[in-house]
């Protein structure tokens, strides 16, 4: 196995949490928070989704699918169209709400394909290469590629923990 085909399994299994936490569920269930200060499985999977197309999407040097593919527009959220929902107050994370899952799944299975298709076409070299100077060591593509990988599923497990408290209520 290749490092790409290594990276897509791991992007595979982020697809398989989210669709988990999110099918079946209607809008109460989605946008429930478990307290005033909790975030919503609407905002996890918004959340994370975000992040993978923000982070994928600069080191691909395309266009967001959020932007390129009108997904901003069919989300409506009253936030900057480059808000990720990093540091997100109780406020802004309550402001995240949606009618169905279909519109998050449909986001998320959009950027998923995006991702996926930039990672097939890479070699392993490629993922030395420095993406990020900001920080110390610089981050290379691999590196990002991974945090994403670690943040998102972080993500997809709380959604999948929410439900399952909301399940057992």
């Amino acid at each position: 196995m290749n490092s790409a085909a290594l990276l897509i399994d791991a992007y595979g299994r982020i697809k398989e949490e989210v669709h988990s936490a999110v099918e079946g569920l209607g809008a109460a269930e989605l946008n429930a928070r478990l307290d005033p200060g909790a975030n919503s499985i609407s905002w996890l999977i918004w959340h994370l989704t975000r992040v993978q197309d923000d982070h994928v999407c600069e080191v691909a040097q395309v266009e967001q699918v959020w932007l390129a593919d009108g997904w901003a527009g069919r989300f409506g959220l009253p936030f900057a169209d480059e808000d990720t929902g990093y540091a997100h107050t109780a406020t802004q994370v309550g402001r995240v709400t949606v009618d169905s899952g279909q519109l998050l799944l449909g986001y998320y299975d959009a950027v998923h394909e995006q991702s996926v298709g930039f990672i097939r076409d890479l070699r392993d070299k490629d993922l030395d290469r420095v993406v990020d100077e900001s920080w110390t060591p610089a981050v290379t593509l691999g590196v990002r590629l991974v945090s994403v990988i670690g943040d998102d599923l972080e993500h997809a497990g709380q959604a999948n923990f929410v439900r399952g408290v909301l399940e057992r209520r």
